[in-house]
């Protein structure tokens, strides 16, 4: 197993830990906690000694009634010493969207900047990627606002595209959210409907970071019926589709289970019925859509919808069904079989499934707090010494994370 250097050992508790720290800080007991958030006392019980993870829709729906974000629940990831400068030159950058510098850049150059930055998410090589992000986005800007074309303009929203994911992923809400506006603001620029449904997608991506699922599906159903209107063929099957995926993973974690699993449901239809056009993974403006995408999502959904088994026998071995796309898309999965496993209380089986996603974007796993959770409660529920448990605790910078 790979591993890139661990963090710290003052490493931050694992959100279900986190989530006890916040309870306490607010004087609340679990009786009121729970009975506000409309969970079940024992579930939050269970989630604050490591018993179960805390998932997605459940610290929603905690962090409602605290008066807290979802990513507040779950805890930010500060950058390091060393990103603290890179971060604040990309705040800069961000600052001055409509400030283009005196150095002329081509298109070319922005093109190919952009592809190394792509390659980079795509393999999730945080530490070499959020460097190269402020000097590329102060020329996408400069080459937009010279050449003020629609390619030059998507150029630079797909900058903002990529700024938004690794914002997300490290649950830096406030630029995730600017990054969404600045990269809305250049689809306006000029007329690319198809790039219009991308930066909607990121959009409502912000939503569900938040955990406002409603809201964001609104954004997407919106930006759907205006895809349908201005697009035909193939790039109306690619927006369409992209934006299904998105309303799907909303739709999973709606607060209404009935709700959530008809609608989760009806926009897996509609991907499906997209992807099932399409013979390979058709990439656009930095993102992928097909049969294997559309899997993931649906995988997850399932996962999100609490129907865990029947994620899990969507394949004896989703390395299959995966095979062939970028680690963005195979390391969350395998952790959301990590998530199905240890629900099911097969505590093996889901270290397994963290390994295999560690072997794949350890700089992810690192930071992702479903991966913390599920690893939090194998660790709380093992009685014997178990020696891959110990060396993914090793890797994650952690000893204990129970209560």
């Amino acid at each position: 197993m790979s591993g890139s250097e661990p963090m710290s050992s003052a490493a931050r508790p694992a959100p279900g830990a986190r989530l006890a720290q916040l309870r306490k800080e607010r004087h609340l007991t679990q009786d009121q906690l729970a009975a506000a958030a409309a969970i079940s006392k024992s579930l939050l019980s269970k989630i604050e000694v490591g018993d179960r993870p805390l998932t997605p829709a459940t610290a929603a729906a905690l962090g409602r009634a605290m008066g807290l974000s979802m990513a507040d629940v779950q805890g930010l990831t500060p950058p390091t010493a060393a990103q603290e400068s890179v971060v604040d030159d990309l705040r800069a950058a961000m600052r001055d969207y409509d400030l283009p510098r005196k150095r002329e850049v081509s298109g070319q150059e922005v093109r190919q900047r952009l592809r190394q930055t792509e390659e980079l998410r795509n393999a999730v090589d945080l530490a070499r990627l959020m460097p190269l992000l402020p000097g590329l986005l102060r020329d996408a800007t400069s080459h937009a606002h010279r050449s003020n074309t629609s390619e030059s303009w998507a150029l630079l929203g797909e900058v903002y595209s990529v700024v938004y994911w690794l914002a997300a992923r490290h649950r830096w809400l406030d630029m995730a959210e600017v990054a969404v506006a600045r990269e809305t603001w250049a689809a306006e620029q000029m007329d690319n409907p198809l790039f219009s449904a991308v930066a909607a997608r990121d959009r409502a991506g912000t939503y569900l970071n938040f955990g406002d699922c409603e809201n964001g599906l609104v954004v997407v159903e919106r930006a759907i019926s205006d895809a349908e209107s201005r697009l035909s063929g193939d790039r109306r099957d690619i927006a369409v589709g992209l934006l299904n995926l998105r309303g799907m993973t909303l739709a999973g974690r709606l607060p209404d289970h009935r709700e959530a699993r008809r609608e989760a449901h009806r926009h897996m239809q509609y991907a499906e019925h997209a992807a099932s056009h399409f013979s390979r993974e058709f990439k656009v403006h930095g993102l992928s859509f097909g049969r294997k995408n559309t899997f993931t999502h649906r995988f997850a959904t399932l996962i999100d919808l609490g129907e865990s088994r029947s994620a899990l026998a969507l394949a004896d071995d989703i390395a299959v069904p995966l095979s062939g796309l970028p680690a963005t898309r195979r390391a969350p999965s395998f952790i959301n079989q990590a998530r199905a496993r240890v629900s099911l209380n097969d505590n093996d089986g889901a270290l397994e499934s963290l390994a295999r996603a560690w072997d794949i974007a350890p700089q992810l796993v690192r930071i992702h707090p479903m991966a913390q959770e599920v690893l939090r409660v194998v660790d709380s529920r093992h009685k014997r010494s178990n020696p891959l448990l110990t060396r993914l605790l090793e890797l994650a910078g952690t000893g204990n994370r129970g209560s």
